[in-house]
């Protein structure tokens, strides 16, 4: 067996962002958390399905995280495949042949549903399959390699994480921004039944008032979207800090907006626990009061992004 030992995810509800910060410290990578979410986009993103199917958190476009992290000194080289796929036998050994590879150099390697269907740093191999940190409920089991991405989603992704050399700290904002309000708008991140932006917190909003809201969904996104809130604000303050002066009234007013957004996602991550105690999205007085906390959390949003886009022309 071979294992890269210190190389773990860092626990976070975005488990994507988990493993590439647990790759990051493994690299010598300094970076906060907040950083991390703020310079790939994630802080500001929210994705969901016409019924707040837990699946929203991961089921979009993003690939553009990758290219963003570039950035800020690290770039993600991967093989992506779907089970449905001719080839996907063939993916499936060029995975493994890369994560051995990258593990012998002593890379980190991040990988998608090695048990439950979440994010994983790949930490080494043995004879039949990956090694992992991530996830896991119940004990743990190497993933065969020839078993991944050959599940009930049948995605397939391994990834290896490496150095690059930063851009400057003005440019990466800029161009993180600018990332942020096209998947605000473009419906090309998106997939068929899913919303961004805007539309996410009004397809959340509906699917509410109409009943068809999932209970582990409502509980499950509210958690992720309350996250990467929470790093919102942060990732404003420490680009207030970071920025040239000339920004830093626009980053404070986009701080508080967003702080009016991270209170509220926190009010409903509290009415829907995770994971969930009951079938909470029957009781209609919690509900209720979560239809007031996102249409609340939806407009400061909106005032929000209309900083950014100031702050990104400024910039």
């Amino acid at each position: 067996m071979k294992k890269l030992e210190n190389l773990e995810w860092k626990p976070m509800w975005v488990s994507h962002l988990g493993c590439i910060k647990g790759c990051l410290n493994y690299l010598g990578i300094n970076m906060s958390e907040a950083w991390l979410f703020g310079i790939t986009g994630h802080a500001f993103i929210l994705n969901m399905h016409d019924v707040v199917c837990p699946s929203g958190p991961t089921a979009w476009k993003s690939e553009k995280m990758y290219e963003l992290g570039t950035n800020v000194g690290f770039r993600v080289e991967y093989i992506e495949s779907f089970k449905s796929q001719d080839d996907f036998a063939e993916r499936q050994k060029q995975a493994w042949k890369m994560a051995k590879d990258a593990i012998d150099k002593g890379l980190p390697c991040i990988g998608w549903e090695l048990a439950v269907p979440e994010y994983y740093v790949v930490n080494g191999y043995d004879d039949t399959g990956y090694h992992y940190s991530g996830p896991i409920i119940g004990e743990f089991k190497p993933k065969p390699w020839n078993e991944l991405g050959d599940s009930g989603i049948g995605v397939l992704f391994m990834g290896v994480v490496r150095k690059a050399d930063p851009k400057d700290e003005k440019t990466a904002v800029k161009k993180a921004f600018d990332f942020v309000l096209e998947y605000a708008k473009y419906e090309e991140y998106w997939l068929p039944k899913y919303k961004g932006g805007l539309q996410g917190f009004d397809s959340w909003i509906e699917a509410i008032k109409n009943d068809t809201a999932d209970n582990f969904g409502m509980a499950y996104n509210s958690v992720v979207w309350c996250e990467s809130r929470h790093y919102a604000v942060e990732f404003l303050e420490e680009a207030r800090d970071r920025l040239p002066e000339q920004v830093s009234g626009l980053l404070e007013d986009a701080r508080v907006h967003y702080q009016v957004v991270a209170d509220c996602m926190k009010q409903v991550s509290e009415l829907f626990p995770f994971p969930p105690k009951g079938e909470e999205v029957k009781d209609k007085d919690k509900c209720n009061r979560a239809l007031e906390l996102l249409q609340k959390a939806r407009d400061a949003e909106e005032m929000g992004l209309n900083t950014i886009e100031e702050i990104a022309i400024a910039l």
